[in-house]
């Protein structure tokens, strides 16, 4: 069984899908956490994240190693290893999100993620997030959620984030940064994101994580889902 949880940055899927994962007993994948790392080492090694056929060629001999840890408190969430390099919170920085945008519109390294992606739902039932989860990656899949939230509320969050992380982060820089990133997102040829058809769509700017996850999970039970796979909620 795959739950697939799209929408754009700071829109809350993450600590949501990781909340819905754990209530469900699910493994946890992050997608964009992938398209973060191969373009964390495109940076890493010199190759320019808009040289297209730079990124193509490096992506031909790259490695990628995906396992799910079981962490202290939460689901078991998915680590990425690179050329044996665990680039860990590397990828949530903000040279990496200024370009993950331009490295994930790359038709090859969108194919690349997305064969890897499906390959992990033979190791059991996922809640995955991302942006075209619900569109390309499991179009199948019954289990479809759009969140989003107001660009006010996004890039608070997003800034607070960063702050936290120990980063300079003005909310009005990181307004601007985001409304470029929904722009590529949006507008790329391949896999843009998008609404599916059939997602049920949730706005969190004024519901907390929990109330969001909680919403998901009676969703998934009025769906008879609960009688097929999914474990009372802990």
């Amino acid at each position: 069984m795959v739950i697939a949880i799209d929408g754009p940055s700071a829109s809350g899927k993450s600590t949501v899908s990781r909340l819905v994962a754990e209530s469900l007993g699910f493994r946890h994948v992050d997608t964009g956490a992938m398209y973060r790392a191969v373009t964390w080492k495109m940076l890493d090694d010199g190759v320019d994240p808009a040289d297209t056929d730079g990124v193509v060629h490096r992506l031909k001999t790259l490695r990628m190693e995906l396992d799910f840890v079981s962490e202290e408190s939460g689901p078991s969430a998915l680590r990425i290893r690179l050329d044996d390099q665990d680039p860990g919170r590397k990828i949530r920085e903000a040279q990496v999100e200024r370009a993950v945008s331009a490295v994930a519109a790359i038709p090859q390294v969108r194919a690349w993620c997305v064969a890897r992606q499906r390959a992990l739902a033979s190791r059991g039932d996922l809640v995955m997030e991302g942006r075209d989860i619900g569109t390309v990656v499991f179009p199948e899949t019954p289990y479809k959620f759009f969140l989003d939230a107001s660009p006010e509320v996004r890039a608070q969050r997003r800034a607070a984030e960063r702050t936290a992380a120990g980063e300079n982060a003005a909310v009005a820089a990181v307004a601007k940064d985001m409304t470029e990133r929904d722009r590529l997102d949006c507008s790329r040829k391949v896999a843009p994101l998008r609404v599916a058809d059939d997602a049920i769509r949730l706005d969190t700017s004024r519901v907390n994580a929990r109330g969001v996850a909680d919403l998901i999970i009676r969703h998934l039970r009025s769906r008879h889902a609960r009688a097929a796979c999914c474990p009372e909620q802990k």
